[in-house]
């Protein structure tokens, strides 16, 4: 019989299945508690969450809100990581601690109701940020606009040029 502590479990769970972006089941285990607090802190400022739960309120979870898939990856230490609201973000964060300590693995990710590999995850990672693409879009944008104005002004300027010069004609004549 469940209890209200491991319902509660679930429910926050559930929630978080359907309101992230982005999940990556990782697997943990070795890691110190001073580098899952470092870890945890580099996932808050990119705007996700680090959980450990019991991998079978986990799979209740994900069964909950119809995921299939994760079933062979809830095996042993599973931390899972909850991206709000740019998916690139938090697996750069993960890739690189990964990199970092040689401890900590990648074992899935999910992402629309699809369970990514690995190495789908480590692709997400390669790509540029939100922010990234919103300025390059920008810039796409405002460079044409800057040509514009450019040759717009173009006339008014070489007419300002022809009228100085024939200003300073004039007062060397006098």
């Amino acid at each position: 019989m469940p209890t209200a502590k491991k319902e509660a479990v679930v429910a926050e769970l559930s929630d978080a299945f359907g309101r992230s972006v982005l999940t990556i089941l990782t697997d943990y285990r070795g890691l110190s508690v001073p580098d899952l607090q470092t870890l945890r802190a580099s996932l808050r400022e990119s705007q996700a969450e680090m959980k450990v739960a019991k991998n079978t309120l986990t799979k209740i979870a994900a069964h909950g809100n119809e995921i299939d898939g994760l079933d062979e990856s809830l095996v042993g230490p599973t931390a899972l990581v909850f991206a709000w609201d740019d998916p690139a973000q938090p697996a750069k964060v993960i890739r690189d601690f990964a990199r970092s300590s040689g401890i900590l693995s990648i074992k899935v990710g999910l992402m629309d109701g699809e369970v990514l590999s690995a190495e789908q995850i480590t692709a997400i990672a390669d790509l540029p940020s939100r922010d990234e693409l919103i300025a390059k879009v920008v810039g796409g944008i405002a460079s044409p606009l800057y040509g514009l104005v450019n040759v717009m002004s173009g006339p008014a300027r070489s007419l300002a040029y022809v009228l100085q010069a024939r200003k300073e004609q004039l007062e060397q004549a006098a």
